[in-house]
């Protein structure tokens, strides 16, 4: 008997229309579930409407899988009933979230705003500026992301320390950063957000980074403490790009939006043309797996 999958979206329903073994049903959440739904083991949440879908766990009795077409989970982590697993979109997002790092990093360090700045004022300001080549970046997260980004930073004749929960062949584990931390020019987030990594980034830990260093946060704003941030900013002693922050969205008037040293983009970093292509490959490959009677590879763990 097939297995019942609920899709949020026409390009699911297309792109998963290949799975044997699957009964695929749509569904919106400004319409009441399909009558199908009380059947499904499957539950496939759209990728910007996480905290809206939360809210149907209690009318799918016979769930036993959340695919995310996301690599956060923070949404549903303690929300979702024994039971049931939870898979994240590992393997999708980690190539353009690295893209838009490369990208904010090169913008500082060359300048790039402040050329843009002269465009408009017509003012031709030739001057020496800093350059991405040999800068020490250690990046907080060994997996998909930080890999991906380790793999574009060498590229560009870097050098990248990475740094996972504990230390392991080519990654140094969280608790040396207090010694690794003065040692890099950059510090990039891409940790996904749990009890130790909430607030991991206070005044303490900006207080070791070196004059001029920039934090980079494409993890979520709850992962800095953004008090401690504005003060290192206001200072002018570090510079940072957020493409997240807390809170999240940014109010109009709160002084993220005018402090200086700061790049802030609107949480797009994985927000490209093709996402959906990448998102639903990883999540076919994880409902096969399912279907299979496997164990998906990208399952939540207490460890994620």
């Amino acid at each position: 008997m097939a297995i019942t999958v609920l899709i949020p979206d026409d390009f699911g329903m297309t792109a998963l229309a290949g799975l044997d073994g699957v009964d695929l049903v749509r569904y919106d959440l400004a319409e009441p579930l399909p009558q199908a739904a009380a059947r499904a083991e499957v539950l496939v949440p759209g990728f910007l409407a996480q905290k809206n879908t939360v809210r149907l766990l209690p009318q799918l009795p016979n769930l036993r899988l959340i695919q995310l077409l996301s690599a956060g989970a923070e949404l549903w982590t303690g929300r979702v009933p024994d039971g049931v697993m939870l898979s994240v979109c590992r393997g999708a997002h980690g190539g353009s979230t690295a893209e838009w790092v490369i990208g904010v990093l090169l913008s500082i360090y060359r300048e790039l705003r402040e050329f843009e700045a002269n465009r408009a004022e017509q003012r031709w300001h030739q001057h020496m500026t800093e350059t991405l080549q040999d800068k020490r970046v250690l990046v907080l997260g060994a997996g998909d992301l930080g890999r991906e980004l380790k793999r574009r930073l060498d590229t560009f004749d870097a050098h990248t320390t990475l740094v996972g929960t504990r230390a392991r062949d080519g990654v140094r584990g969280r608790d040396e950063l207090p010694e690794l931390l003065p040692e890099h020019d950059a510090v990039v987030l891409m940790v996904p957000v749990t009890p130790a990594t909430t607030g991991l980034v206070d005044a303490a830990f900006l207080a070791r980074m070196p004059d001029r260093a920039v934090l980079v946060n494409a993890a979520r704003g709850v992962v800095v403490d953004t008090d401690a941030l504005l003060a290192e900013l206001r200072s002018g002693r570090l510079r940072a790009a957020l493409d997240v922050t807390d809170p999240e969205p940014l109010p109009a008037g709160h002084p993220l939006w005018t402090a200086p040293g700061l790049l802030l983009t609107s949480h797009v970093a994985g927000s490209v043309t093709g996402f959906h292509k990448r998102a639903y490959t990883v999540a076919a490959a994880e409902i096969a797996r399912f279907v299979a009677g496997k164990e998906p590879e990208n399952l939540v763990t207490g460890e994620y």
